[in-house]
């Protein structure tokens, strides 16, 4: 009874943090007030000031966690208004998905190389730019430290959403397909969600562009982590 009462106060404070920083997003429409990053920040401010365990609120926590398979299905829906479309752009999504994971995989390896972090860091980060179930087998297979992939996926999809604004206005990237399959490739289901907000499109390019990363990622870091190592 007692681990209800805390999961259902986490997930209703959680929801309402979210609805906060919402909010607080439509009022001063800035990169930097994303609600995704807005309520991370509160959340951890408030786990720390309140000295809760992270464990107490994932009692809570997994509850959401478990709505994200559903959320990423609802990604089929502007995929499928949109096949028709995305069927002509296959190949330059397909290759700038590919040339993506490849860039996500080696900048990431060869910056904490340089570093000079351990090799169980390095398994950890290479796989830091897809879905967090997939970056976890990825990196569980090589000997990585799990739980930690887990932060930098997440690191990797806010960075992505909060800055890409800022970097798709400097490199002057503003055509549809190149951010989508940027935030697709980089910053995965944070990236899509951004993505979504800009147009129909972009989100449903962004998409598929996080799918195919996720394999080619799968597939390739094993054999480019042997390279650079």
């Amino acid at each position: 009874m007692i681990d209800i009462l805390i999961a259902f106060s986490m997930v209703l404070g959680t929801i309402l943090i979210y609805k906060l920083s919402s909010i607080i997003h439509t009022k001063f429409h800035f990169p930097f007030t994303l609600p995704i990053f807005i309520s991370t920040l509160i959340i951890i401010i408030l786990l720390v000031a309140l000295d809760i365990p992270y464990e107490t609120y994932m009692v809570g926590g997994d509850w959401i966690s478990e709505l994200l398979g559903p959320a990423v299905v609802a990604l089929a829906y502007p995929l499928y208004k949109e096949r028709q479309l995305l069927k002509k752009l296959v190949m330059p999504i397909l290759i700038g998905t590919s040339f993506g994971a490849v860039v996500g995989i080696t900048t990431g390896v060869i910056l904490a190389k340089w570093a000079g972090f351990e090799h169980e860091i390095l398994y950890t980060i290479s796989s830091k730019s897809v879905t967090t179930p997939v970056s976890m087998a990825i990196t569980d297979s090589l000997g990585g430290i799990t739980p930690l992939a887990a932060v930098f996926v997440m690191i990797a999809g806010i960075s992505g959403a909060v800055l890409s604004s800022y970097i798709f206005k400097y490199t002057k990237i503003h055509h549809y397909l190149g951010r989508g399959i940027g935030l697709g490739s980089a910053s995965h289901a944070i990236g899509t969600a951004t993505a979504l907000e800009n147009s129909e499109v972009e989100g449903s390019i962004s998409s598929i562009a996080m799918i195919i990363s996720a394999m080619v990622v799968s597939i390739i870091t094993p054999w480019v982590i042997s390279i650079l190592l």
